[in-house]
C-alpha cells in the first residue's frame, strides 16, 4: 500500500489530471500515481529527467544496485538509502516516490517503475515507439517506406508521432514483424511455415 503522505499528494491532485494509458502490475500502479501527483505538484518531465538518472544510477553502479535490491535492509538503512539518493536535486515527487518504496520495501522496483512511467510519458506526448524485425538489417530506402507506411497508418494515428527501429533477428527466417505498443503484426517467414505446418496436421 502506498504511505500516506503519497496518497494524500494524489488526492489533492485534480480529478481530470490522469495518466494517459493503463498498466498492469506493481510497477505500473506506482508509475501512474507518480504520474498524477507529478502533474500535479511538480512536472511530467521533471519526474521523467529524475527517474531516468536514478535509473541509470544504479544500473552503472553494480554495488549501489546491490543494496538497493536487497529485500534484507533494514527499515532505517532504507531511510539512509532514500535520502543519498535524494540528495542531488531530484524532482519531489519522485523523492516522495522513494519514500514509499522504501516503507514498503520495493526499492528494487524502481528501474521497471521507471520504465513504466516513461511509457505513460510517451502516450502523453503523442509519441508511439515501435520495432520492425527482418531477418537482415534494412537498408535506409527500405527503412523509410515502411516507417512513413506505419506513421500513416491506423495502429499510430494521424495525432501521434513514430519513432521507429530496426531490430534484426535471423531466426524469423524473411518477412518482417511490426511491434507498434501492444499490437504485433507478424508477417515473417517463419510464422508463415508455422501456419502452413499446422494446416497440414489438421488436415491430415
Amino acid at each position: 500500500m502506498f504511505s500516506r503522505v503519497f496518497v494524500r499528494s494524489l488526492a489533492s491532485a485534480s480529478k481530470n489530471i490522469r495518466p494517459p494509458i493503463q498498466l498492469f502490475g506493481l510497477d505500473g500502479t506506482y508509475a501512474s500515481a507518480l504520474f498524477t501527483a507529478a502533474s500535479k505538484d511538480t512536472s511530467i518531465e521533471s519526474a521523467a529527467a529524475s527517474l531516468n538518472k536514478l535509473s541509470q544510477s544504479i544500473e552503472t553502479d553494480p554495488k549501489l544496485k546491490e543494496i538497493v535490491t536487497n529485500p534484507s535492509l533494514a527499515s532505517k538503512d532504507r531511510s539512509i538509502i532514500v535520502d543519498t539518493l535524494s540528495a542531488n536535486n531530484v524532482d519531489a515527487s519522485v523523492a516522495n516516490l522513494l519514500r514509499v518504496l522504501a516503507e514498503n520495501n520495493r526499492l528494487e522496483l524502481l528501474p521497471k517503475v521507471s520504465n513504466q512511467f516513461t511509457v505513460l510519458t510517451d502516450a502523453y506526448n503523442g509519441l508511439v515507439k515501435g520495432t520492425v524485425i527482418t531477418a537482415q538489417p534494412l537498408d535506409s530506402r527500405s527503412f523509410k517506406r515502411i516507417e512513413k507506411a506505419l506513421a500513416g497508418s491506423n495502429l499510430v494515428g494521424s495525432s501521434k508521432s513514430l519513432k521507429l527501429i530496426n531490430e534484426v533477428k535471423p531466426d524469423i527466417q524473411g518477412g518482417l514483424i511490426v511491434e507498434l505498443g501492444d499490437k504485433t503484426v507478424d508477417l515473417s517467414v517463419a510464422a508463415k511455415v508455422q501456419r502452413l505446418n499446422k494446416a497440414l496436421e489438421d488436415y491430415i
